[in-house]
């Protein structure tokens, strides 16, 4: 592809993340097994996404503001990873490691190093950052020595990002760059969404120190005795609204009162229903009458499997489950590519057949 035509899908790649609210949840099994799970919006039309597969020693470069001569790198690892618009811009991978990378928008509160031309051979572009990651590292604290070494720009000015990293053994954190320079945070609760900052999100959870789970016990009120109208009364107040600060709450309550599943498979599957919670409707997201012709705003999700090295996604026009094993592919022979995530943008509807 011509340079002119790459700049003009990152540049469209950057345009729709101005528009994206994605919801990342991680949960633990009880054999031990670790998965991180998310979702990907996209309220203006079809989101081109792919599934990539970038074998041991295929040679990349980075994007610059001005051009495809950005930093050169050499994948050291193996990588299966989700992308938007295209290939290079992977949303959401793990490598043969185990380690796990993802990105989310972060308007507003995230900020770069200013652009140089001079630093072109060290310059990466934020929508590449997650490829940088899987290709070239196997644990977060080899990432975190090496961040020094970059210079994470964006394509446009309004372009800003911050980014999911999790191991196997159920490490996560957060990395968050404001005023050029990289915070790393541990995530206690599991959880990511948008802006603001992580640490006044984890602040923000204690205005909502009294929900809890189950119900609300009856309690006089005067001469009446107020009772609660249906179950899940304990919940009442918590936010319901799309906002990132409101899917943060809700996410943070939803995983902290969901049940251990037994195996990887199992809280696979309980991450997809609590997910389900953070689809967007197209029709909240547009003023009557000016929606898309798409099913959800909420185009695709994913569960990762660290520990078996697993991904699983699902689409807004197909939610059959399909999954992409890392142990079924010779990162030593595959090609580098991508296939769209839907070969045919249709639910599949399995007919019964009564018996006479």
């Amino acid at each position: 592809m011509k340079p002119g035509l790459l700049l003009s899908g990152a540049a469209a790649c950057c345009s729709l993340f101005r528009a994206i609210a994605c919801t990342g949840i991680a949960l633990t099994a009880a054999d031990g097994s670790y998965i991180q799970s998310r979702t990907i919006e996209w309220a203006l039309g079809p989101l081109e996404s792919a599934y990539v597969i970038i074998p041991r020693g295929e040679q990349l470069r980075s994007y610059t503001p001005c051009g495809t001569d950005g930093l050169r790198f050499t994948a050291r690892y193996g990588v299966v990873g989700l992308s938007v618009v295209q290939k290079e811009f992977i949303a959401e991978g793990i490598n043969e490691a185990g380690l796990s990378a993802g990105l989310f928008f972060f308007p507003r509160y995230g900020s770069y190093e200013p652009y140089n031309p001079a630093d072109n051979d060290r310059t990466l572009a934020d929508l590449q950052v997650t490829t940088w990651i899987l290709t070239q590292f196997a644990t977060i604290d080899q990432v975190k020595a090496a961040l020094a070494d970059v210079r994470i720009v964006g394509l446009e000015a309004s372009s800003v990002l911050h980014w999911r990293l999790g191991e196997p053994s159920g490490r996560q954190v957060v990395l968050e760059i404001v005023d050029g320079k990289a915070h790393f945070y541990d995530n206690p609760v599991g959880v990511l969404t948008n802006a603001p900052g992580f640490e006044w999100q984890l602040t923000n959870l204690n205005n909502y120190v009294n929900l809890y789970p189950g119900n609300a016990p009856e309690r006089p009120l005067g001469q009446i005795t107020l009772r609660p109208l249906g179950g899940n009364s304990g919940f009442l107040g918590i936010p319901g609204d799309a906002t990132p600060p409101s899917r943060f709450v809700r996410a943070a309550f939803l995983r902290a009162t969901a049940p251990r599943r037994a195996t990887a498979f199992d809280t696979v599957q309980q991450c997809f229903h609590l997910l389900n919670n953070f689809d967007i409707p197209i029709g909240i997201e547009h003023p009557e009458g000016e929606c898309p012709d798409i099913p959800s705003a909420t185009q695709w999700t994913s569960a990762i499997d660290l520990t078996h090295r697993k991904i699983y996604y699902k689409t807004a026009y197909n939610n059959t489950i399909r999954c992409l094993d890392l142990a079924q592919i010779d990162f030593g022979r595959v090609k580098y590519h991508s296939r769209p995530l839907d070969r045919v943008q249709q639910q599949p509807v399995e007919q019964i057949l009564v018996e006479q």
